[in-house]
């Protein structure tokens, strides 16, 4: 609690006090950052010590320190990089067309009736196949190159944001876009100020789901004849019961769909800087 003295009309000052409530004065003192990491190093620690002690072998799992220097290992190889760099591609390309696809759908379905009746039926039902197991047909279509896997992935990314995104836009308030007609604003008008920044906030949540699922198809679809990629690296592993190998690219799968989020929910603090939001207690 902080006491100062506040300046009024007549001259004279009075005091005000400033009082810090419990939550604050906790938060000053420990970063919130500190909070998030104790489980995952306690998880770690506690691997670790079963590893240790005997009670996970290396040929059931691994220990951590072996993990990070095989880790290592691969990194001063090179594979490590490989890996990722044709993960990456492969999420790249299939993320660019499901996002397409999926934003193109979406809007039409939402904004026009005639829209929805052509397009949300059969996407309500293709949204219920799983994606899994559509490769022996993508196989069949499209050979075992790139093509499927890049096919896996956009179609396990389209069908998450389009949900969202088409139910943004049916969510949005009919009292803003009446008041958007009442201001004369015209059909465009209205859906570029009113209704596609009302439906912002559904549209990055199913961004957010759809990264999630790349990465799962990712993992699928570098089982179809890969020879190279994270997925290629821990197929390999298994057929040799390297537990170590197996880990670390689980961690990469990890961490790569993290850091995605990370940016995700970056883009959402810009994008909708101007929503004020609850943000927790």
């Amino acid at each position: 609690m902080t006491t100062h003295l506040t300046p009024v009309r007549t001259g004279e000052q009075i005091a005000v006090t400033t009082v810090r409530t419990r939550t604050a004065r906790r938060e000053s003192r420990i970063p919130r950052w500190t909070f998030k990491i104790i489980s995952p190093t306690a998880l770690v620690a506690l691997w670790q010590a079963l590893s240790a002690t005997g009670v996970l072998i290396d040929d059931t799992l691994a220990s951590p320190a072996t993990v990070l220097a095989t880790g290592v290992d691969l990194f001063a190889e090179g594979r490590l990089q490989e890996a990722i760099a044709v993960s990456l591609q492969r999420v790249g390309a299939g993320l660019v067309i499901g996002v397409v696809a999926a934003t193109l759908l979406a809007t039409l379905s939402g904004l026009f009736r005639r829209g929805e009746d052509i397009i949300d039926a059969p996407m309500q039902m293709l949204r219920t196949v799983p994606v899994i197991g559509l490769i022996p047909l993508l196989i069949i279509w499209f050979g075992i190159g790139e093509e499927p896997k890049i096919v896996l992935i956009a179609l396990a990314v389209t069908f998450p944001l389009y949900m969202n995104i088409y139910g943004g836009i049916r969510n949005v308030d009919a009292g803003l876009v009446e008041a958007a007609k009442t201001l004369g604003l015209g059909q465009f008008a209205q859906v570029r100020h009113v209704i596609l920044p009302a439906a912002m906030p559904n549209a990055l949540v199913g961004l957010r789901y759809a990264l999630g699922s790349a990465w799962l198809a990712l993992v699928f679809g570098e089982t179809i004849n890969a020879s190279a990629g994270i997925g290629y690296e821990m197929n390999t592993a298994r057929e040799f019961f390297q537990t170590d190998v197996i880990v670390v690219c689980l961690v990469l799968y990890a961490l790569l769909g993290l850091v995605a989020d990370f940016i995700v929910r970056g883009l959402e603090r810009v994008v909708l800087a101007w929503r004020p939001a609850f943000s927790g207690k």
